[in-house]
């Protein structure tokens, strides 16, 4: 699911400047040079400059947004700086990654991973398959699983969470398919569309991913980046 807005500037951070991606701050997830991902299906990519007006628009559409998330329109200068600012700041819950369809590369959705909880050592991810067409297809599972992967290797965090309605069957589904375990209830944590709504809080340690994509690794530990 896509995090729950907080305002302009804190809800949706800066990607990164440039064409084809930036670099993120030392110890953020993805430190270092952000490229693309690309997996089988689709692929992934910092947003660049001329992708502004599409995520404005999608992110401003309660059909792409909408009906597990809470609406709030931003003004486009406000994502504008947003997009301007979140390369040095881990808890911004903008855009990391837009998601393309491998096949004509033609952009679907966006993805995003970020510090959930300054205490903790962890990083929750989020998804948005944001052309209502194109949902149920096995794009968001893939786009997921690059991030988790993207996540894991280039940061030294234990835990990669996620958080989903629990009346969005096909969040936790994906999530369940990946390998992430429900942790527990968020009762009441989330309001959206006129009521409270539970949140399930999922979670993928190191251990169980690197069982999970590399069944002969299992039980060996590499040091992240940081």
């Amino acid at each position: 699911m896509t995090p729950a807005r907080r305002g302009p500037s804190s809800a949706r951070g800066a990607l990164p400047s440039g064409t084809s991606g930036g670099t993120a701050p030392s110890g953020a997830p993805g430190a270092g040079p952000v490229g693309h991902l690309r997996g089988a299906r689709v692929s992934l990519r910092p947003p660049a400059p001329e992708d502004l007006p599409l995520l404005f628009r999608w992110l401003n559409d309660p059909d792409a947004i909408a009906p597990w998330d809470r609406f709030e329109v931003d003004s486009f200068e406000s994502l504008q700086n947003a997009l301007r600012d979140a390369p040095g700041d881990p808890l911004s819950l903008a855009p990391r990654f837009l998601l393309r369809r491998a096949s004509d590369d033609r952009p679907i959705g966006v993805v995003g991973y970020f510090n959930s909880y300054t205490a903790l050592d962890t990083v929750d991810v989020w998804y948005a398959i944001c052309l209502p067409e194109e949902r149920g297809k096995g794009y968001g599972s893939e786009a997921v699983q690059l991030l988790a992967d993207y996540v894991f290797s280039h940061r030294n965090v234990e835990r990669v969470g996620a958080t989903s309605d629990v009346e969005n069957p096909a969040s936790w589904k994906l999530l369940e398919r990946l390998g992430f375990r429900r942790e527990g209830t968020l009762r009441r944590a989330l309001f959206h569309h006129g009521g409270w709504h539970d949140v399930a809080i999922y979670g993928l340690t190191r251990e169980e991913w690197r069982t999970l994509r590399h069944p002969d690794r299992k039980g060996l530990r590499e040091p992240a980046k940081s």
